[in-house]
């Protein structure tokens, strides 16, 4: 039996034809290299026209380099970044944050459905500084959460400005912004919220390995191309980093395929026989399952994921298919 990866991750679908038009597009004639080419600015331009900011704007291929090279632009080495516990820099990155940023750390905060609580936040912020521990450079907040839960603009407005009170910078990790988006958050208050810099994921928004890098503080524009050059993400050819972003762009597939995603999550927490344990606002669906079940489901040819709070995790993406949902909704009926 072929094992089917379609609720695994948002990360198991290929590329949107919009992505790979747009590729194919800049495959084409000579272009010169490392990021001053007209495909990047193009692809920067858009960018800055869909955030409504003036902004710079930098491509890389991966969501971990990106939110690595981010935070030790924000964080000395002796300082920390404070971030939910399941924020994905804490989870699942290998320490990339501390390794870019020469031993930075990371300072765990709390929250249902991975959104910070006001007040694990007020806690931490309230600390003093002392010589043996790294105090707080910076916050991190992620839109749409590692659970698939939305931050109002006014949520993140008051978390951000807690922690500029205190002097501390602010990083959004958008690996999943298009979704969040598309389920009714404005990209266009980002630049007004106290976020100095910003991740808006490419490749779970169905493009081929990319994720933009914004610089919402001017300040952090000094030497940022030198920083990508040393992390080894600035390529020759970093056209083929900003292509996709053209052809998603233009043609509005970046939030179209992404509320075709938040309404196969919807379609699919209805569909199925468990019950939900966080608000399904995005692309995400958690359940509970108990461990036998989730083996049998494997048995019937369907992977998915046990998550950091001991849910089981469905993720959809640009590529479900209502005949998807249906077909893994029956599945998990049978094994019950």
């Amino acid at each position: 039996m072929t094992a089917r990866f379609d609720f695994a991750s948002d990360n198991t679908a290929g590329a949107a034809p919009e992505a790979l038009d747009s590729l194919i597009a800049t495959n084409t004639g000579y272009a010169i290299s490392y990021g001053a080419d007209h495909v990047s600015k193009q692809a920067a331009d858009l960018v800055r026209g869909f955030l409504d900011a003036d902004a710079d704007v930098r491509f890389v291929g991966s969501g971990t380099a990106a939110n690595a090279l981010a935070l030790a632009a924000i964080c000395r080495p002796f300082e920390a970044v404070l971030a939910h516990r399941h924020a994905h820099i804490c989870t699942d990155e290998t320490g990339a944050p501390g390794l870019f940023g020469h031993g930075l750390g990371l300072t765990h905060l709390t929250g249902p459905s991975g959104r910070i609580d006001q007040a694990s936040l007020a806690e931490a912020l309230a600390q003093p500084d002392l010589s043996f521990r790294q105090s707080p450079a910076a916050l991190s907040l992620t839109q749409a959460t590692e659970f698939g839960v939305l931050y109002s603009g006014e949520q993140i407005a008051a978390l951000t400005a807690a922690a500029k009170a205190k002097g501390l910078a602010v990083h959004l990790d958008g690996a999943r912004l298009a979704n969040a988006v598309a389920a009714g958050f404005d990209p266009r208050s980002l630049k007004t919220l106290g976020i100095d810099i910003l991740i808006i994921g490419g490749t779970k928004a169905g493009m081929t390995p990319s994720e933009a890098v914004v610089l919402l503080d001017p300040a952090l524009s000094r030497r940022f191309d030198a920083r990508l050059k040393q992390g080894g993400q600035l390529p020759s050819k970093s056209r083929f980093y900003s292509a996709p972003w053209i052809g998603m762009l233009e043609s509005g597939a970046f939030i179209e395929r992404a509320r075709h995603a938040n309404a196969m999550a919807k379609a699919l927490a209805a569909a199925i026989p468990f019950e939900t344990v966080h608000p399904v606002e995005a692309n995400g669906v958690f359940v509970e399952m108990d461990e036998a079940v989730r083996l049998r489901l494997a048995k019937t040819g369907w992977f998915v994921f046990r998550f950091l709070d001991g849910s089981v995790r469905l993720m959809c993406s640009w590529a479900t298919t209502p005949e998807a949902v249906e077909e893994i909704a029956a599945a998990m009926r049978s094994v019950l």
